[in-house]
C-alpha cells in the first residue's frame, strides 16, 4: 500500500547515528569495476561512530557499516560508488571520504551497438524549443537523482519491478536512424501496453512528469544516493511524496517519449550515477 510521507523534515531526515542502517538485513550488490558498474571499497583505516562522508566525481556517496559483510574483518565502513559510463580504464579513480583519499582501478568494458529507426525525427534532432525543454526537463531530474535521505532500511537489492523479456540490455552504444547518441543507460523490459509497473523495493517518489525524450516517468528515490527511473510509462499511478513498499504500483507500460513499442526503460542511479540494474537484482 501507498502511504504518504509524514513529513518534508521525516524524509530528509540525516541522523548521524552509524547503526541506523539495518546492517543485518544488507546484500550488496554485486560489484563490478567497469564502466556503468558498482564498486565496493572499504574505507580503511577509518574507525569513527559516525558515518562517514564520501565523495566522488562531486557526488556524494552511500557509505555503509561493514557489519555482517565480506568486509568487516578490513573495515569499519563501505562506500558503495557507481562508475560512470565515461569512466577511462586507463585512470585512475578518486573517492575521498573524511579527508582520506581512496584509489581504485577501473577495467575495460566494450557494450555492443544497436541501431534503432526513430519515426518521430525530432527525436533525433530536436528543433531549438525541443532542446529548451529537454535541458529544463534534465534539470528537473538531475536533481531527484542527487536527492540525498537515509531511511532505517536501505534496501541494496531489488526484484524486478515489470514482467517480461530484456529488450536492451544496459550500456549498448546507441545509434538513432544511423546518428550516434547517449549509450543505454538502463535496463529495458518489454511488454504489452497497459503491464504493470511496480516498486521493486521500499522508497518515496521524488519526481513524476512527461518528458520530451523519456515520455511518462517515475523517479524513486531509496536512500543514501539511491534512485531508481520509470520511462515511457502509458499511466502513472504515483505522486511526489508518496511512500512504497516493494510491488506498490507505480503504473503501466507505455510507449511514450522517444520509443519503437511498449517498454519499460528501468533505470538505477547510485551517486547520480546510472549503473547496470542487473546488478542490483536480488539472488
Amino acid at each position: 500500500m501507498i502511504r504518504k510521507a509524514f513529513t518534508k523534515s521525516l524524509l530528509l531526515f540525516t541522523g548521524l547515528c552509524a547503526f541506523s542502517i539495518n546492517a543485518q538485513a544488507l546484500e550488496l550488490p554485486t560489484e563490478s569495476r567497469v564502466p556503468g558498474g558498482v564498486a565496493i571499497l572499504p574505507l580503511e583505516g577509518l574507525t569513527s561512530a559516525i558515518t562517514p562522508s564520501a565523495w566522488y566525481k562531486g557526488n556524494r556517496v552511500m557509505v555503509l557499516p561493514s557489519t555482517n559483510t565480506a568486509y568487516a574483518d578490513t573495515s569499519k565502513w563501505i562506500a558503495v560508488a557507481g562508475i560512470p559510463l565515461s569512466a577511462k580504464p586507463d585512470k585512475k579513480q578518486h573517492l575521498k571520504a573524511d579527508g582520506t583519499s581512496y584509489y581504485f582501478q577501473v577495467e575495460n568494458k566494450e557494450y555492443k551497438a544497436q541501431y534503432l529507426t526513430i519515426k518521430n525525427k525530432r527525436h533525433v534532432e530536436p528543433d531549438p524549443e525541443d532542446v529548451k525543454r529537454w535541458r529544463r526537463e534534465k534539470a528537473k531530474m538531475v536533481a531527484a537523482y542527487k536527492h540525498w535521505s537515509e531511511p532505517e532500511q536501505l534496501p541494496t537489492r531489488f526484484v524486478i519491478p515489470a514482467k517480461g523479456p530484456y529488450s536492451s540490455p544496459f550500456g549498448l552504444k546507441r545509434f538513432y536512424n544511423k546518428q550516434p547518441r547517449n549509450p543505454h543507460s538502463g535496463l529495458d523490459i518489454a511488454a504489452p501496453k497497459g503491464t504493470p509497473i511496480t516498486a521493486p523495493s521500499a522508497g518515496t517518489v521524488v519526481d513524476t512528469g512527461h518528458y520530451f525524450f523519456n515520455g511518462k516517468t517515475v523517479i524513486v528515490d531509496h536512500g543514501y544516493g539511491m534512485t531508481t527511473m520509470y520511462c515511457h510509462m502509458s499511466k502513472i499511478d504515483v505522486k511526489i511524496g508518496d511512500v512504497l513498499q516493494t510491488d506498490d504500483k507505480l503504473g503501466e507500460i507505455g510507449s511514450t517519449g522517444r520509443s519503437t513499442g511498449p517498454h519499460l526503460h528501468w533505470g538505477v542511479s547510485l551517486n547520480n550515477t546510472r549503473v547496470d540494474p542487473i546488478l542490483f537484482l536480488s539472488k
